[in-house]
């Protein structure tokens, strides 16, 4: 779950992090109450979780009060790369000496933690990353040693920060290593990180990253999940104990294992071209478990997609067999009555799959269509979508 600029800043600012005073706000009366408490110039931004906000005017300073209700209201409602605005962050302004890069981040390929450190922030990471990746360090840590003070000085040496600012920094980054361990995230970025002339460490603009599989031992991160935004199949999902992501297309997906559902979405997008390039409306793998309850919570998710023509339950028997599946959409269907009302194309390989077909068979329910291979399945259930379009 990836965090507004103002959760983070207060996840920053829970765990020592020196951040720099201020407050959501969702009107232009709560960024002119927020400004008059800070009492100087601010900084009024809009928290939507996309970059090139600047760029696209989502950033504005205000000198006074009723400057920064002003500018509030002109940031509200602001699309930005297909994001609307529905609040900004109203923070004091600072007073930048110079602007440094930090983050901490889960690095999957290599199995481990890596720190990245430069003294050239305030850009965009990737693109000085791409042409001058001398500038940016990239320490690996140790998920049981962690990072301590020494091992912060160790990193910031590397991506090469002035002296006089090493030792402070570093107690910085000590306590952002604190918040991403306690936090179970996955990237906690900062950028910039920066030193105003007062010598002072201060974390300007944060990106946070949050591990959901850690939810059942993190439960204040619930409130953090913006409700608003939150796309409502995918909270229906949730609800259910279900690994589903929605995607664009009109094919709803079931498979069972994450390998053969991403197969699944290749095979349905290539089979779609020929049919006026339909493509997989969902990733959703229902595990090993395939019983009824966990069909139909499936199938109701995916049939509630108004974008979705067919559906395509792609399913290879392993410990749950074949028969089993089966059974599991008989009962599902039966379970839905009258909500299933789109067709369902069923591959079945595997164990016990000679059971599993006549058992779907037996019941002949008239959406469901079952297909020997994979290919074939994906290419019917294309057919199928692009005629119900």
């Amino acid at each position: 779950m990836d965090l507004y600029e103002y959760q983070a800043r207060d996840l920053f600012a829970a765990h020592g992090v020196p951040v720099l005073p201020g407050a959501v706000a969702n009107t232009p009366e709560e960024a002119k109450a927020t400004a008059e408490k800070i009492g100087n110039q601010v900084v009024i931004k809009a928290q939507v979780k996309t970059g090139g906000r600047g760029k696209a005017g989502g950033v504005k300073l205000a000198q006074t009060p009723d400057e920064a209700a002003e500018k509030a209201e002109a940031i509200l409602g602001l699309d930005i790369k297909g994001h609307i605005t529905r609040r900004v962050l109203v923070a004091e302004a600072s007073d930048i000496a110079e602007e440094y890069y930090f983050s901490f981040l889960l690095d999957r390929a290599n199995r481990t933690f890596l720190a990245m450190a430069s003294a050239e922030g305030g850009v965009e990471i990737e693109q000085l990353a791409v042409e001058r990746p001398e500038a940016l360090a990239k320490i690996p840590v140790d998920a049981i040693n962690g990072v301590d003070k020494a091992k912060a000085v160790e990193i910031l040496t590397a991506g090469k920060f002035p002296e006089k600012v090493i030792d402070e920094a570093a107690d910085v980054v000590v306590k952002l290593w604190e918040t991403f361990v306690s936090e179970d995230a996955t990237l906690v970025e900062v950028n910039p990180l920066v030193r105003d002339p007062q010598d002072k460490i201060i974390a300007l603009d944060g990106k946070v990253t949050l591990d959901e599989n850690a939810s059942f031992r993190q439960p204040g991160h619930e409130a953090l999940v913006d409700k608003d935004a939150e796309n409502p199949l995918e909270a229906k999902a949730k609800a259910k104990d279900l690994n589903y992501v929605k995607l664009d297309g009109e094919v709803g997906i079931i498979g069972n294992g994450a390998g053969l559902v991403m197969s699944t979405l290749d095979v349905v997008a290539y089979a779609g071209e020929k049919h006026g390039g339909v493509k997989p409306a969902n990733f959703l793998d229902i595990g090993g478990g395939a019983s009824a309850e966990v069909m139909a919570a499936g199938l109701d998710v995916i049939l509630n997609d108004t974008d979705v023509k067919s559906v395509f339950v792609n399913v290879f028997g392993g410990i749950t067999a074949c028969d089993a599946v089966a059974n599991g959409i008989v009962e599902a269907l039966k379970i839905l009555g009258d909500e299933a009302t789109k067709p369902l194309v069923v591959r079945l390989d595997g164990n016990n799959v000679v059971e599993g077909r006549q058992i779907l068979a037996d019941a002949n329910h008239p959406l469901v269509t079952v297909v020997d291979t994979m290919d074939n399945a994906a290419d019917k259930a294309a057919e199928l979508a692009a005629a119900g379009a």
